[in-house]
């Protein structure tokens, strides 16, 4: 099953913007709690498309684009050219057009986008919000507005007050020297159709965002989660996640609000389905796409 480019959801129209897609990380490693006998018994659906044969977890690292009545949003932009990442090689220093070839292909410049939104402040999720311009960073959407969590943004100045953080000196702190960011509360509704979820745990101050006006028909769970197994086990929480507890907290919640709904839930990372509706599954749930 895959998830179409281009959907939509009540007055909504939403792209996904795809930069890269494919193994990353052994899915166990990913997955701490995950047994071998539990995996047996799930390699079968999640392979081939979330699971590798070698039992790597798949993964999309994508933005999503929403075309409300009123403006042009981005959610979460990825992972970005020329950005110290060297703990991840492929990231480390990418030189690539996919991103913007990406956007160009649903007929969008990055020019057209009034505001991004980041869920959190991790390197995949805040890469395009700069590029190199002359040998400095410089905002890549010129006409956007970057929204961001208060409370995320002070926990990383602090982290890089301690020691140098790259991802918050190239992609953060230059969009606040343009001039360009807005801070908000976690909570934070946002004109008539955009509204903020407070989700820690993945990070202190991690946040969904929810579009549509008068209720929820789009939900964009940033990292929440990374694999479709954690559909089936919410508890399951990810090496990524800084606080494990918490993020099964909001994990479960997240699914629980949405599950049976009409809302189509959008995942930052699963690779099939990325969008879709959340059903209840035995103690769990899974993802019908759209």
């Amino acid at each position: 099953m895959t998830t179409p480019l281009t959907f939509t959801a009540g007055d909504l129209t939403i792209h996904r913007i795809v930069e890269m897609h494919g193994p990353l990380i052994g899915i166990r490693q990913m997955l701490p709690d995950l047994t071998e006998e539990a995996l047996a018994q799930h390699r079968a659906w999640l392979a081939p498309h979330a699971l590798s044969a070698d039992d790597r977890a798949i993964l999309t690292i994508q933005s999503y684009v929403v075309r409300t009545p009123h403006h042009t949003i981005l959610i979460d932009s990825c992972v970005g050219n020329d950005k110290e990442i060297p703990h991840i090689a492929h990231w480390h220093k990418r030189q690539a057009p996919d991103y913007e070839l990406a956007l160009n292909a649903a007929g969008l410049r990055f020019a057209d986008i009034d505001y991004v939104f980041c869920t959190h402040l991790h390197s995949d999720h805040v890469g395009w919000n700069t590029r190199l311009v002359d040998g400095k960073w410089a905002p890549t959407f010129p006409n956007a507005r970057y929204v961001f969590s208060a409370a995320e943004v002070a926990f990383w100045q602090g982290e890089h007050a301690r020691a140098r953080v790259p991802v918050f000196q190239e992609s953060v702190l230059p969009v606040f020297e343009a001039g360009r960011a807005d801070l908000v509360a976690d909570d934070a509704v946002i004109g008539d159709h955009v509204r903020l979820l407070p989700t820690p745990g993945h990070t202190p101050h991690h946040v969904a965002v929810l579009l549509g006006k008068g209720r929820d028909d789009a939900a964009f769970s940033g990292d929440l989660l990374h694999s479709p197994l954690q559909w089936r086990a919410p508890e399951m929480s990810s090496v990524f996640d800084r606080d494990p507890a918490a993020a099964a907290v909001s994990r479960r919640g997240f699914l629980e609000r949405y599950a049976d709904t009409g809302t189509v839930c959008c995942f930052a990372h699963t690779p099939a389905p990325s969008a879709g509706l959340i059903k209840r599954s035995g103690e769990g749930f899974m993802c019908v796409g759209v």
